[in-house]
């Protein structure tokens, strides 16, 4: 018997995800953990309540994911992006590796630097560092650039006018050409099914290989 354990799974990439995960046989129970349910059902979904960015006990999984993130404006303030962004995952991190899990695999972002001067860089770098530092056999960071796909939570009418323009300069960005959620969400899959040990990113040009 195989678990996933999937954290923002109400978001763009993380709905993505859930989806995958429900369809692929590889997993045989997926758990689902957020603030409040996902409106999904399966003889293989599980649900757990939990308040973030405290996680609490985990069960025994074997791959976690986690999509959890957020902007400042959404947040409010920069100490309420980092408490999703950088603490939530790190302490999702910490209890999967508790819960015995093999591998840990999170969306971060194209730029990530813990030594960057851009703050939103700065945290997602942070975050990468202290995942790493877990202890985890496995961990996978997945950067993507702006990534495309309709929003039903929130709106972004700033996000939507640079996803336009993004998308007809298509190729001419190399690297910095949009991500498809639903990509994002496969590379995912796929490199957890891949099963190989240790630290390691993907970038964005990555995800849409086979």
């Amino acid at each position: 018997m195989t678990t996933a354990l999937i954290a923002g799974a109400t978001g763009l990439v993380g709905s993505h995800l859930l989806e995958q995960l429900l369809l692929d046989e590889h997993w045989d129970t997926v758990i689902c953990v957020g603030r409040r349910p996902v409106d999904r059902a399966g003889p293989k979904l599980q649900q757990l309540i939990v308040p973030f960015p405290e996680i609490g006990e985990l069960p025994s999984v074997d791959d976690v994911f986690s999509c959890l993130g957020t902007t400042i404006k959404v947040a409010g303030s920069q100490e309420a992006f980092r408490a999703v962004d950088h603490d939530a995952v790190v302490a999702l991190a910490t209890e999967a590796h508790r819960s015995g899990a093999r591998q840990f695999l999170h969306v971060t972002a194209l730029g990530a630097a813990a030594g960057s001067r851009i703050f939103y860089n700065r945290v997602k770098g942070e975050t990468e560092r202290d995942v790493a530092a877990v202890g985890l056999p496995t961990t996978i960071a997945f950067r993507p650039s702006m990534i495309d796909g309709k929003r039903d939570d929130e709106s972004r009418p700033g996000e939507s006018i640079g996803l336009v323009a993004m998308r007809a300069a298509g190729p001419l960005l190399g690297k910095y050409r949009p991500n498809k959620a639903s990509d994002i969400a496969a590379a995912m899959i796929r490199e957890a099914k891949a099963g190989s040990k240790g630290d390691r990113v993907v970038e964005a040009g990555e995800f849409g290989r086979s």
